[in-house]
């Protein structure tokens, strides 16, 4: 029966017989007796006795419960004894001959193998003493025993010189070919450790840990080297950009702390305070209704909070986390902590995404429902400018069927863009509208005047004048068809500018000689004046538009009894004509009464 003691060995606790002890604790004071007296000897002890660490967890590992002598000796075989530190030799002969393959299978084989010995006793880890970014590439090409040039050389091919070839299809793709590379980059650099002790750089060239070995990596690391001028130019470069990169990074933490903070006020007001609609909630949060939603799609309301609060708080335990370790208040991340942190952070981006797009879809049906409350004019829904003007103008809407709008503004007559206007659209010419305005009249003769435009035959102005008679007589009068352009007012107006004649008068003074004009225009009988030359270029200016309207006008409407119907239809089942435009417009109706009755009409 032998007895076991408990060491502390690198911070960790092992069970050990005490002959293991003895014997471990002589290794270990010959190993400081050797190396004391080199410069970083302590370190390299230090360094050594870590390597033990991770072979006594490999023996507990596999189900060792107490470390034997036995163990010890094996292990102080694997490292080596401090009398042995002589120069390795290495007998890999690098001047192997090519394979010969006769087939694909074969050729397969031999790249598998000769893959197998170029990374065998090797560890994948960022290569500190090679490199420009983060010493990915390096590490890799250490790994696999090739020359990091030709990793550096690919890579730069592969993120802008695909430029040519994706540019035939799109920019985009180039853009986004780029971006997948670089964070494909930033995930090597995340999840791969960087080699810092003398035992990890070993690991990495896939060199024995020896003390031979040790003692070699410290010497080359405490021996200055003389790195060429675009070297070191190269190194200030990537300093100064990481410290930019350090700068924007905090102030990424601090908008992303601000952010969380936002966003926790917003939740606690939305969950917690009543009335919270009367808030002018942070980031508009209010707007998804998140309350009712939970009754109906908890698991929905909370995917989205868990994700959204997990996406910004991970950032900001990564950034701080790093700022504390570029400090030294800290211990990096190990690989483990790295992957699980980076899973979390994916899995909370798949559980905001999907939950943010049915809050967004349900969210913009409430607010569909909402605006066709607050927007309904006689049963249609349209825009407040639709609905202040057929108000104000006393329109009704007796049909509104495949009309894209109900009025528009934008190509009045005159060129002023704010005029608004009757007017609808159909793409395949199948609108139905039929706007109507009742005014109180005397009984007489009455003439119906417009303006009015369509893209193609079929709507028409109309007017009732017997409106106690259910069938009264109907006057119709069909748009004229122009388009946008031109038109029969251009051309009247056009026409009345160059038969009127112009009257000059010229002032004394040269300096403020003028042309004045008193020509009057005659549009629907109301007279315009134009007061100079310049108004009269700038109107023919205009007029070469036109905008495709025309004047339109009804006469000998009788009107029987105290109110008069007139408005704009395209129902071919009211005016028995088809319509074939895919658009109309009609404003400034005008009634004029012309004259009275005839005797046996009163």
């Amino acid at each position: 029966m032998k007895k076991n003691i408990t060491i502390n060995l690198c911070g960790r606790l092992y069970q050990i017989d005490e002959d293991a002890y003895e014997m471990l604790q002589h290794y270990i004071d010959s190993l400081r007796a050797s190396f004391g007296k080199q410069e970083g000897g302590d370190e390299i002890v230090d360094d050594i006795e870590a390597r033990i660490a991770e072979l006594f967890d490999e023996l507990k590992q596999n189900g060792t419960e107490a470390i034997t002598i036995d163990h010890v000796k094996e292990i102080i075989t694997r490292i080596g004894e401090p009398e042995q530190l002589a120069d390795d030799t290495d007998d890999a002969d690098d001047n192997r001959e090519g394979h010969k393959y006769d087939s694909f299978g074969s050729a397969a084989n031999g790249m598998y193998e000769n893959l197998r010995e170029r990374t065998a006793g090797k560890r994948l880890y960022r290569n500190p003493k090679d490199k420009v970014l983060a010493g990915v590439l390096s590490g890799i090409a250490a790994y696999t025993g090739t020359d990091p040039t030709l990793w550096r050389i690919g890579f730069v091919v592969l993120t802008f010189l695909s430029f040519p070839i994706l540019h035939i299809f799109h920019m985009a793709n180039f853009l986004s070919f780029n971006l997948t590379w670089a964070i494909i980059y930033l995930i090597l650099a995340i999840a791969i450790p960087e080699a810092k002790s003398p035992g990890q750089k070993l690991q990495m060239e896939g060199k024995d840990v020896t003390p031979q070995n040790l003692a070699d990596v410290v010497v080359e690391e405490n021996t200055p080297q003389n790195h060429s001028l675009g070297r070191r130019f190269l190194s200030v470069l990537m300093k100064i950009l990481i410290g930019i990169f350090v700068v924007f990074t905090v102030i990424g933490g601090l908008a992303m702390i601000i952010c969380l903070m936002l966003i926790i006020v917003s939740f606690v007001i939305i969950f917690f305070v009543p009335s919270a609609e009367q808030f002018d909630l942070p980031f508009n949060l209010g707007y998804f209704n998140l309350p009712e939603l939970y009754v109906s799609h908890p698991w929905v309301v909370v995917a989205f909070i868990v994700g959204l609060l997990l996406l910004l708080i991970i950032p900001i335990y990564a950034i701080i986390h790093m700022l504390l370790t570029k400090t030294g208040k800290t211990q990096p991340m190990s690989i483990m902590q790295r992957v699980i942190w980076i899973a979390l952070w994916f899995f909370s981006l798949c559980a905001f995404i999907p939950s943010t797009i049915l809050l967004m879809e349900n969210a913009k049906n409430r607010y569909n429902e909402e605006y066709r409350k607050a927007h309904t004019f006689q049963g249609v829904v349209m825009d407040q400018g639709s609905i202040d003007y057929l108000r104000q103008g006393g329109w009704s809407l007796l049909k509104a069927e495949n009309c894209a709008h109900y009025t528009y503004c934008g190509q009045y007559y005159n060129g002023d863009p704010t005029v608004r206007y009757l007017d609808a659209w159909n793409d395949n010419c199948n609108e139905v509208y039929q706007a109507e305005r009742k005014q109180a009249v005397q009984p007489g003769i009455y003439r119906l005047d417009c303006l009015a435009r369509a893209e193609g035959h079929g709507p028409c102005i109309y007017a009732i004048g017997d409106l106690s008679n259910a069938a009264g007589t109907l006057h119709l009068k069909p748009i004229p068809a122009y388009g946008d352009k031109g038109g029969e007012l251009a051309d009247s107006i056009r026409h009345q500018l160059a038969t009127q004649p112009i009257e000059t008068n010229k002032d004394t003074n040269p300096s403020n000689a003028k042309k004045s004009t008193k020509i009057q225009i005659n549009i629907m009988g109301i007279k315009y004046e134009i007061n100079n030359e310049q108004d009269i270029r700038v109107n023919d200016a205009r007029l070469q538009e036109g905008y495709g309207w025309s004047v339109v006008s009804i006469d000998g409407i009788a009107v029987t009894g105290d109110t008069i119907a007139y408005g704009v239809s395209t129902d071919e089942t009211f005016t028995n004509i088809p319509c074939h435009s895919h658009w109309f417009s009609a404003c400034d109706f005008k009634l004029t009464r012309v004259g009275d009755l005839p005797a046996q009409s009163k």
